[in-house]
């Protein structure tokens, strides 16, 4: 972590740009000290030495804010929270999810992922404001990518902490056998919501900020309505980033078992019969061949790893 991945947005609000395993977070550091999203779980040394740098202590802070609760976004919560008895709020419905043990709805059971469980503060609702010292943020519900998903609107500075509803170049993964069949179209909803707003920094939930608010959404907007128009789209973009990111949690992975591993997990085979016909053999090969001449995954001692930044 270098200086240029740590930018301050607002009076003692840090924005910290980690990389595709490990989500984006804030970090307030007056007093009390307060985070929004806390990164993926195998990151959390990292996460607490970059607290660290900004002068915070994981023992010191007060409240985490939640954009929503996939693996990337939470991991840090429960260790936190073991460490500083923090409040924790999120949106109601992930509320209700975490309360529930829901580790379907989480994500976190689909794809295999490692997260914890954590105590529950306050369910955020649709026009709820939140503080954070001095600055006041406007919570909006945005679902699609989760249906928990909220981002966090700085009226005065025009700043937009979008989380995963609005990449500047790319769309997150869309999982409809867990979100539900309205999933890419509650996206669509959710971009057209954030577009009537004046922003003119936009933190998203990966990669750096960015200035061209109105570019991001009208191509997140053209990325939607292709899913919506060939649904096989949808397929292959869950199945290329979940991909990288299952190599990423666990890398090295062996490549003569990597398929096998991923036959034995639920997002793999069901993807496959819901978009491309059970062809799992010919879809892995394509999937892999194709990142393996890109570059995104290269062959080290027998095993898989990625160049993809975590």
């Amino acid at each position: 972590m270098t200086s240029s991945n740590i930018v301050e947005i607002l009076e003692d609000l840090f924005f910290v740009e980690r990389g595709y395993l490990n989500a984006n977070q804030l970090v307030y550091r007056g007093s009390p000290p307060e985070l929004i999203d806390s990164g993926y779980s195998a990151g959390f040394a990292e996460t607490a030495r970059i607290l660290q740098h900004l002068g915070v202590q994981t023992h010191s802070v007060s409240r985490i804010i939640t954009t929503h609760c996939h693996c990337d976004h939470i991991g840090g919560h429960k260790a936190i929270y073991d460490q500083s008895g923090c409040t924790i709020w999120l949106h109601e419905l992930g509320k209700h999810f975490i309360e529930s043990r829901d580790d379907w709805s989480t994500w976190w059971k689909y794809y295999h992922q490692q997260a914890d469980f954590f105590p529950c503060t306050t369910g955020l609702k649709d026009g709820d404001e939140v503080r954070i010292g001095p600055h006041v943020f406007e919570v909006l519900h945005t679902p699609g990518h989760a249906s928990d998903g909220i981002v966090l609107y700085h009226r005065d500075n025009k700043l937009l902490i979008s989380s995963d509803t609005l990449w500047q170049h790319d769309l997150p993964v869309h999982t409809v056998r867990v979100e539900g069949n309205a999933a890419v179209y509650q996206t669509k909803m959710s971009l057209e919501k954030i577009s009537r707003l004046e922003v003119s920094t936009v933190c998203p939930g990966h990669g750096p900020l960015f200035s061209d608010f109105k570019a991001a959404v009208h191509r997140s907007r053209k990325k939607i309505d292709e899913y919506l128009a060939d649904r096989r789209i949808v397929g292959n973009d869950v199945l290329k980033k979940i991909t990288v990111y299952t190599v990423l949690m666990k890398q090295p992975v062996p490549v003569d078992t990597f398929f096998d591993n991923l036959m034995e997990t639920n997002w793999f085979s069901e993807t496959v019969d819901l978009y491309f016909e059970s062809r799992y053999q010919a879809k892995y090969d394509e999937i892999i061949g194709n990142f393996v001449e890109r570059g995104i995954l290269q062959i080290k001692d027998g095993s898989y790893i990625t160049t993809v930044k975590p």
